[in-house]
């Protein structure tokens, strides 16, 4: 064992010099080598007959009937086509080019490259056990979605209308894992009550789920865990969860993650039910008695009730406290601000007159907040404007990422819609954000740089028959174009052959001699520079 363990130092060294040596060489001596294979072939081409066999394939190759010419460029044109339809395909679906992705991971690293490191693929656990290698979204933090919908009584409903799968799994595991780490106590003491709930929490059927739940209430009839699980995924309407959640509430003793996870799902039942001043009430008593708890974001669900009530003032002290320079924000906190704004000023705004007189101070104002919304999270307004459909939102969002647009606006779109003009007013402005951003966004402009890591992340939490908003909008690989190019160049000489054949033989002659000229050159040059007898020498060595 010792002489194996002191071994492995010596050959990852010479592995490493190895892998130096070809990357210096591929680097500085491609050209050298290539001169001398050339060289090579000059010097061996009388052993080798190469001037028999080329005027033996010329001979062949002028045989050769137009209708080969035809046939092979269009087979070429047909197989350039299909890498382009797949290359297409697997850019729409994962934001890079296959051909890129496969010469990055594998061939880069022959060539002395920085090799791919395992952080680029995740072990992700599955709830059965099982474990999948995805694309690592660990340097994006992902938050859960303050407004998400109950499962039972929103979601289901949706999957049985049109028979999608509105959440992912990926989503519906991260869900699974806070609810184990919200509902379940010391590990190390867990009661068999606890060992059902943690088993429940990660079957990924939802019915195997639901009878988990009732095992243990058959366990332990004051499961407050249980009832949550059966509020969320049985109830089919919200009345019903609303009853589940006051069970649970009733059973949930002093754990605190229980408290306040079923209080505000009570003041979320609340405000669905038409009861929004019963809501907005329990969602400032919860702020009150849990203020350490800001990074649940409760303050998020409190604005929207509060809009609901077009208590402006209200919502505007709540925004006075968090929409603070040393807070995380997020879209509801900069479009919101932004809404507030607008809406003192957009009855009036028209595009027109302010062309011809300028922006007042309120409409700067306002602009410069819209300005600031979008270059947080530049997804939102197309789903604002209805330039793009939404989707029922997930349970997770990633900040400043389509997760997160599609979330707002699923809630805030009718607040948006309720102020007069309000929408034209972010029609006439949002996209002059994008002239203020710095490009290729070395740096933000009032926030950091856009992150790079937004759009694996979302394409993981958002369905897959949702069309992935992405920003900064990728430019078209290499490969791409180059394939697109190809297919249309060969086609258009099988075309050409097909109508103008002897015409087109004629045009290759003349490309191929032209082509071959300063091969011919050189060899003459070689041939003046270097007595015949040194080549005859070297001709018989």
């Amino acid at each position: 064992m010792e002489d194996t363990t002191g071994s492995n130092p010596q050959s990852l060294g010479f592995t490493d010099k190895l892998k130096s040596w070809l990357s210096w060489s591929w680097t500085y001596i491609c050209f050298i080598w290539f001169g001398m294979v050339l060289i090579m072939i000059y010097v061996l081409r009388s052993p080798l007959k190469l001037q028999e066999t080329l005027t033996s394939a010329s001979l062949f190759l002028n045989t050769l009937t137009p209708k080969f010419y035809v046939a092979l460029t269009g087979t070429s044109s047909l197989i350039s086509g299909l890498i382009l339809i797949f290359e297409w395909w697997y850019f729409r679906k994962y934001g890079t080019s296959f051909i890129e992705q496969v010469s990055v991971s594998h061939l880069r690293p022959l060539l002395g490259g920085v090799e791919s490191s395992g952080g680029s693929t995740g072990l992700f656990s599955s709830v059965n056990g099982e474990a999948e290698h995805r694309p690592s979204v660990s340097e994006c933090k992902v938050w859960r979605n303050p407004l998400n919908l109950f499962r039972g009584a929103e979601y289901s409903r949706y999957t049985w209308v049109t028979g999608k799968e509105p959440l992912t799994y990926y989503d519906m595991n991260l869900s699974a894992q806070d609810h184990q780490t919200f509902f379940t106590g010391d590990t190390q003491q867990l009661k068999a009550v606890d060992t059902v709930m943690q088993k429940a929490w990660r079957e990924r059927n939802p019915q195997a789920r639901i009878r988990a739940a009732y095992q243990a209430i058959e366990m332990n009839h004051e499961c407050a865990a249980a009832y949550v699980l059966l509020a969320e995924e049985e109830a089919t309407t919200i009345t019903e969860a609303e009853r589940l959640f006051k069970q649970a509430l009733r059973s949930a003793g002093k754990d605190i993650n229980l408290l306040v996870y079923i209080k505000r799902r009570l003041a979320m039942c609340a405000r669905k039910l038409g009861r929004i001043k019963e809501a907005v009430k329990m969602m400032r008593d919860l702020i009150k008695e849990f203020p350490l708890l800001g990074m649940l974001n409760i303050h998020e669900n409190l604005l929207e009730a509060l809009l609901e009530l077009q208590a402006y003032a209200d919502v505007q002290a709540v925004l006075a406290k968090y929409d603070d320079i040393s807070l995380p924000k997020s879209a509801t906190i900069c479009y919101t601000s932004a809404l507030l704004k607008a809406r003192a000023v957009s009855d009036k705004f028209s595009p027109e007159a302010a062309s011809r007189r300028g922006l007042s101070t309120a409409e700067m104002n306002a602009v410069e907040a819209i300005h600031r919304a979008v270059e947080f999270n530049p997804h939102v307004p197309k789903y604002l404007l209805e330039m793009k459909s939404l989707i029922l939102p997930p349970e997770h969002i990633l900040k400043r990422g389509d997760s997160e647009a599609v979330a707002y606006a699923f809630f805030h779109l009718q607040h948006w819609k309720r102020a007069e003009g309000a929408l034209n007013l972010l029609h006439c402005t949002w996209e002059g954000t994008f002239r203020i951003i710095p490009y290729p966004l070395e740096k933000g402009h009032l926030f950091y740089p856009y992150p790079g890591c937004t759009e694996t992340a979302d394409r993981e939490l958002l369905p897959s028959f949702h069309e992935v908003s992405v920003y900064p909008k990728k430019e078209l690989p290499f490969f791409i174009l180059f394939t697109a190019g190809l297919c249309s160049f060969t086609a258009m000489l099988a075309m050409l052959t097909h109508q103008f054949p002897e015409l087109m033989g004629v045009f290759a002659k003349a490309f191929f001699s032209t082509l071959f000229a300063p091969l011919g050159f050189f060899a003459d040059k070689m041939e003046s520079f270097m007595p015949s007898s040194f080549w005859h020498q070297l001709t018989r060595i």
